[in-house]
């Protein structure tokens, strides 16, 4: 092993082995790269950052602790769980779980077994909040956590007895409520309202600003849950800025309030909505600002929604609205397609038998985690980019069925 570049410390492996770094130093002295043993033990633990080889050890046996205890929860094994805390008390703070916010919010968040929580582990998690874990860790983190899933109440009751804050703000900038809008639960939605959760808590100086109901319009989640999810929240005094009213009741998937609005506006599927900056899904950036009702029926798989829009006039090959630097013109089936599992593909066969042209090229957002990339693609080259992933979606498949070469 060579040690000759000093340069900036190197990370520890993910899981660092306290024997592999005894090797480590043992080959330094081998190839007389160090005095002795404790002058080379000294070079590893500078390499990795570390001011000596005892505060490198510590290190490492803290993580290997933490360790056993992830495995302990793991395995529902409260016993173990106890044991190990109680001798080193440091544990409940630990990082561990989502964000690192402690091992409760790994406890709360039910991830490993995925199950909901049990008799076991609601007992572990009232052990460990009973003697010193915080439940407020992180910002309520076990809280929000837990409050992802509807089969995870017991766990939401549990912590919610013990203090934990039903309109606390995660990491000071994503209130609980949002967690159920992200995952579009509508039980843990409305036992968080039912237990004194604000829907109208958009705050401008928060990095998430929304009210609850314009976070769950804009998740990335698609779900036949999200019109109950809209109910819940709008019956709860819920306030959103997609104030549009056919764009929402599509949302709701309330066709026959759908029906009316066009029967009353039939020029309704013509229009474009620049309002509607939300839709980004299957790891793409794309949104439906500037784009029609159909549109709008692609990105959420409402198959009855996009029937009803085309019996009334709406061209399967509108284009969106195309901004100053000219992206976007997209047509709805480049939604339709886009999709995790295949949301959209019903959608995307209709639009397909109504003759859509799949030849139409168009500039549109790349990744979401590219946020200045831009793809100049067909609906076929956007398919093949999003949601990405091994294997060919369904919608890649059929697509390429009916592109020319």
């Amino acid at each position: 092993m060579s040690n000759d570049s000093p340069g900036a410390p190197q990370p520890l492996p993910d899981r660092p082995n306290l024997r592999h770094l005894k090797d480590q130093a043992k080959d330094l002295l081998r190839e007389g790269a160090a005095e002795s043993l404790t002058a080379a033990q000294l070079n590893i633990a500078r390499l990795y950052g570390f001011a000596s080889w005892p505060k490198l050890k510590a290190h490492v046996e803290s993580l290997e602790e933490i360790g056993k205890l992830k495995q302990a929860i793991d395995a529902n094994e409260c016993n173990r769980v106890k044991t190990l805390m109680t001798r080193n008390p440091a544990l409940h703070r630990a990082l561990l779980g989502y964000n690192k916010n402690g091992p409760l919010t790994w406890v709360a968040e039910c991830r490993v077994p995925w199950e909901p929580p049990g008799p076991a582990r609601l007992a572990m998690a009232e052990w460990m909040i009973e003697n010193g874990s915080d439940i407020h860790q992180g910002g309520d983190g076990p809280l929000m956590r837990a409050a992802l899933r509807g089969d995870r109440l017991p766990m939401m009751e549990l912590l919610v007895s013990h203090g934990a804050d039903v309109n606390a703000e995660w990491n000071g900038e994503f209130p609980i409520i949002f967690a159920p809008c992200e995952s579009v639960d509508p039980v843990a939605l409305k036992w968080l309202l039912d237990h004194g959760a604000n829907p109208n808590c958009g705050n401008p100086d928060r990095r998430y600003p929304e009210t609850a109901l314009d976070y769950l319009i804009g998740s990335y989640a698609r779900s036949r849950r999200l019109s109950a999810c809209i109910d819940i929240l709008l019956d709860a005094g819920g306030a959103t800025r997609y104030d549009v009213p056919p764009v929402l009741d599509l949302l709701r998937g309330r066709i026959d309030l759908l029906v009316e609005h066009l029967d009353a506006d039939p020029s309704l599927v013509h229009r474009r909505f620049p309002e509607l900056d939300f839709g980004t899904t299957g790891a793409r950036r794309l949104t439906l600002r500037g784009a029609t009702l159909l549109h709008v029926a692609a990105e959420y798989g409402n198959l009855e929604a996009a029937r009803l829009l085309l019996a009334r006039g709406a061209h399967v090959d509108a284009r969106a609205a195309v901004d100053e630097a000219g992206v976007g013109g997209q047509t709805a089936i480049f939604h339709a397609v886009t999709q995790f599992r295949d949301w959209g593909l019903p959608v995307a066969q209709l639009l397909l038998e109504q003759g859509a042209d799949l030849s139409i090229r168009v500039k549109l957002p790349g990744h979401y985690e590219q946020p200045g990339e831009v793809v100049e693609c067909t609906p076929l080259g956007y398919a093949l980019l999003f949601p990405g992933g091994p294997d060919p979606s369904g919608a890649v498949t059929l697509l390429r069925t009916l592109t020319p070469a």
